[in-house]
């Protein structure tokens, strides 16, 4: 238990290290900064699940997380499948396949701070459990879209910002990106995250110990974060305003939903 009780620390420095990395990617972006922010992130997830969801429901989230976001990047990479026609450049490092290594990671923080965010917004409680058929299909879509907001102006920016990857067509509605693409993301994201709410039915979540809200911060800040430096470095300039509503919004009302959340007290 005291071991378990290190956990947020350790996703608080984790979290910290985010930080400091996206401000140095801030003044100069490289392969290095951007696989060092995806590993960071990654395990400033993991942490925060630990401790939020339990080691089990962890496990079960980053074990359909990391290999759906892969096989869907892999589909999509080499027959156009699912986001459209692309191919992956060196930028983001070494990869799996035609897939870099940090993208399935990505996929895994994303849609878990999304969980989160959106558990706040309609249960005002980072966790929420076991919910009904209906809910549980209504909450998946609602945190599809919630990852898809964060992905409006982040695909742009690695696209032609980044060149992390070529598309084949670029002449589509969204600033040369087409639709296709986000629909993809919906699609993935609504899997992962209703795989895994499912799960819940057999094998509920199961806290080490009771959280707080401080221990909620780390996956909001993961999108703050994130959100913050699309708000200042997006391309084209209009995407900037396009993340500050897009991803600002859930985030402002999951800040309301953890102010109102009521935890259990425990002695620390």
């Amino acid at each position: 238990m005291k071991a378990m009780r290190l956990v947020p620390l350790l996703a608080g420095m984790l979290l910290a290290g985010f930080f400091a990395v996206l401000l140095m990617r801030g003044q100069s972006e490289t392969t290095i900064l951007l696989v060092a922010s995806s590993l960071l992130m990654f395990g400033a997830s993991v942490a925060s699940a630990w401790h939020l969801l339990g080691g089990p429901a962890t496990l079960r989230f980053v074990a359909i997380a990391v290999p759906t976001g892969w096989v869907a990047e892999q589909l999509g990479s080499s027959y156009g499948w699912i986001f459209g026609s692309y191919t992956y450049t060196d930028v983001l490092g070494p990869a799996l396949g035609d897939v870099p290594v940090v993208i399935p990671l990505m996929w895994f923080a994303l849609t878990y701070g999304a969980y989160v965010i959106a558990n706040l917004a309609v249960w005002q409680a980072p966790v929420d459990g076991a919910a009904g058929l209906r809910w549980t299909l209504a909450l998946s879509f609602v945190t599809a879209m919630i990852v898809t907001a964060w992905d409006l102006a982040a695909d742009p920016y690695f696209v032609f910002v980044l060149k992390a990857w070529i598309m084949e067509k670029k002449d589509g509605w969204w600033f040369g990106e087409t639709l296709q693409g986000f629909v993809g993301w919906m699609a993935v994201s609504f899997f992962i995250v209703l795989c895994f709410r499912l799960t819940l039915r057999r094998a509920p979540i199961r806290p080490p110990l009771p959280a707080m809200r401080r221990h909620v911060l780390v996956p909001l800040g993961v999108y703050a974060g994130s959100t913050a430096y699309q708000v200042f470095l997006a391309q084209p300039v209009e995407l900037r305003t396009v993340a500050f509503f897009a991803v600002g919004i859930p985030l402002l009302i999951a800040c309301c939903g953890l102010a109102r959340w009521q935890p259990q007290p425990r002695e620390e």
